[in-house]
């Protein structure tokens, strides 16, 4: 006989055959009865398990394999939180899973906040304290009572005294009564614009005919166009360009490309700036707006606030030579290119920039040869007078867009032989014609006079070398001519001028003698780079060189009146247009000084480095802003602010502070004149 297996949820074979086991799955469980009998033996039975089966569980598992314990993980993620999201991606223009974070799978189900304070806490100890002196002060209170109680004669001190305590069901209401704005009705009444009512009919015939009429227009004018260019052509030669007329850039045929017309060069020309000062609208502010607040807790002290850097890639290996206004624009002003080094010489360039678009150039002309000099002319503002390295002079008119001059000297008609270093715009002559002064290294002084077809040099003077004591008369002679560096006219007297010379010597000359000087000066030990009359007092020029010196003259003292020591080769000096006192000398060093004699007559008011590894080169005053430009050896040209107190006009007042009615031209000049009073000096029997 088979041994007996016992399969697991099988019931133990017993004499009663209970919970017998079969391969077939189990029946339902048979009910309980309610009370049956219990017999003697079945008392000390042992208790029997019995197993039921679920009706969905697998039958043909072996023993192993239904004893075999399977471990059940419980995680705490949330299943309801997705972790596959997919977001659609704009740049990408697909979707792409979005990356599962941290997650937060923490669900509260219940949160109660306790009062329970740890026994060794901070806390804890202020709270026994408290107890401790108000269990005191109740001790205090009782006995105080009983003893009033006492004295009273009541006998019954052994009642037993209620303690009070809180009651939660006293309460106090407490309101506050705020001040309510009071409403306020407010009402605008506008004026409606103005309707007008319009209606027409448009037909496609309507259309084409006014097309027609617009290019018969169009073919007219190029028939009168060409019909004046015969008519000039037979008269004579003609002349390439006037400053009464502007010069026609493109033909009349291209009205036809409206991309290329004068209209949308305009409008795009309005959009490019209104672009640029949006960018930098904090800059413009500045410029307009800003006042350094400082001014007012420091006397004689002021500050240069940087503005914009004006520079081109094609300028980044030119040296700025020259630097000019325009008259009729402030905002407009020239500035030339070229090289100081002899070896390096290259060609030139002439930029136009305005303050409304500082990004890039309005015009641009190159030269041959470098640039030296440039010189606007006060009255035809389109006029700008160019020298250049190889002595050639040219004039350009900026509102030709050709890259050519109008008039150019030449050896046929006159030309200097070293660098001209400055061109100066003269009054028009008796016939009207427009001309200009030109100096330079080859010693001559010479007016170019612009007729009808050509540039015409007429010599005015050679700067001939004046001998000292120690010099030999002969040598003298022999050496040749001083070198003229720069030059200036007086305001006032048209025919006088000053001339700067290679050898750190200035005479005064006059148009009218031209074989001598009426004065020379002696003070500079080098060559004088720059010398201006000033522009209110007519007796008062200042001058600087390569001596590291600026020197303040007056043309009847033989020796300066002043002298600054800047500690460095002074490139420029320029006169400010609203002070007689004030003037701007940059060095080599690349830093600005900015003097006002009327407020120190030894130190600058403002020393202040611009550049970084540069040479300053020149500096110019705006004739309306507050603002000066200054250029330097690598290209680049720096606008900057004067604060408050370099710009000082000091307006005269009575004992009550109010201003005396006065001439700012006549105040200025009495200012110098108090300036020379005090400086000592003696003038010369002119």
């Amino acid at each position: 006989m088979p041994p007996r297996r016992a399969g697991r949820g099988g019931g133990r074979t017993g004499r009663r055959g209970r919970g017998g086991a079969q391969d077939s799955p189990a029946p339902a469980p048979r009910p309980a009865p309610v009370a049956a009998p219990v017999e003697d033996d079945d008392m000390y039975q042992e208790p029997y398990k019995q197993i039921i089966r679920p009706h969905n569980q697998l039958t043909n598992l072996s023993e192993t394999e239904l004893k075999e314990e399977h471990t059940r993980v419980l995680t705490a993620n949330d299943p309801n939180k997705a972790n596959n999201i997919t977001k659609y991606n704009y740049k990408d223009r697909c979707y792409k899973l979005d990356p599962e974070g941290a997650g937060d799978h923490l669900k509260i189900h219940f949160s109660l906040d306790g009062c329970v304070l740890h026994k060794d806490s901070q806390d804890a100890k202020e709270q026994e304290a408290y107890e401790a002196q108000k269990k005191e002060f109740e001790e205090e209170e009782r006995k105080k009572a009983a003893q009033q109680a006492a004295e009273a004669g009541e006998d019954d001190m052994e009642a037993e005294t209620q303690e009070s305590g809180k009651n939660q069901f006293n309460y106090s209401e407490r309101a506050a009564q705020t001040f309510n704005n009071p409403l306020r009705e407010r009402g605008v009444a506008t004026k409606p614009p103005p309707v007008v009512g319009f209606s027409a009919t448009v037909s496609q015939w309507d259309i084409y005919d006014s097309y027609m009429n617009d290019y018969s227009n169009q073919m007219a004018e190029q028939e009168i166009l060409k019909n004046a260019e015969k008519k000039k052509g037979a008269g004579g030669g003609q002349r390439e360009a006037t400053f009464d007329e502007p010069t026609q850039a493109t033909a009349k045929g291209s009205k036809d490309d409206m991309v290329h017309s004068v209209k949308m060069s305009a409008a795009l020309k309005i959009l490019e700036r209104m672009a640029n000062q949006n960018a930098e609208d904090e800059i413009f502010q500045d410029f307009k707006y800003w006042e350094d607040a400082s001014d007012q807790f420091r006397e004689g002290e002021g500050s240069l606030l940087p503005l914009w850097r004006f520079q081109t890639d094609r300028t980044k290996r030119k040296q700025v030579t020259a630097l000019g206004w325009n008259p009729k624009y402030p905002d407009l002003f020239a500035v030339g290119y070229g090289s100081y080094d002899f070896m390096r010489q290259g060609s030139g360039m002439i930029c136009c920039y305005s303050l409304k678009n500082t990004n890039h150039p309005e015009y641009i002309f190159s030269t041959e040869s470098g640039v030296m000099c440039i010189n606007f002319h006060p009255n035809h503002s389109s006029l700008l007078a160019v020298g250049c390295y190889d002595g050639t002079v040219m004039v350009y008119d900026v509102r030709n867009k050709m890259n050519r001059p109008i008039y150019m000297s030449s050896i046929k008609t006159g030309k200097h032989t070293d660098p001209v270093w400055q061109v100066f715009w003269q009054e028009e002559d008796l016939a009207k014609e427009l001309n200009f002064f030109s100096i330079s290294s080859d010693g001559r002084v010479a007016n170019w006079i612009m007729s009808k077809n050509e540039l015409k040099m007429e010599p005015v003077m050679q700067l001939k070398l004046v001998s000292t004591v120690k010099d030999d008369p002969e040598e003298t002679s022999l050496s040749g001519l001083a070198g003229g560096c720069c030059f200036d006219f007086n305001r006032v007297s048209e025919h006088l001028f000053i001339v700067g010379t290679e050898e750190g010597k200035i005479h005064k000359c006059s148009k009218a003698y031209s074989g001598q000087y009426l004065e020379t000066y002696i003070g500079h030990h080098m060559a004088v780079y720059t010398i201006r009359w000033n522009p209110f007092h007519p007796r008062v020029f200042i001058s600087c060189s390569a001596d590291w010196t600026v020197k303040l003259w007056d043309h009847n003292v033989a020796h300066p009146i002043m002298s600054f020591d800047l500690g460095n080769a002074v490139g420029d000096v320029a006169w400010s247009p609203y002070s007689s006192t004030i003037f701007a000398a940059v060095t080599s060093d690349g830093k600005v000084h900015v003097f006002d004699l009327a407020e120190n007559k030894h130190e600058p008011l403002c020393e202040q480095k611009v550049v970084k590894r540069a040479k300053l080169t020149h500096v110019n005053f705006n004739q309306v802003e507050p603002i000066i430009i200054v250029g330097d050896d690598r290209g680049g040209v720096n606008s900057l602010k004067l604060s408050p107190n370099l710009r000082k006009v000091h307006e005269p007042y009575d004992e009550e502070g109010v201003m005396i009615e006065h001439d700012p031209v006549q105040l200025q000049i009495d200012k110098m004149d108090r300036l020379l009073a005090a400086a000592d000096t003696k003038p010369a029997a002119s």
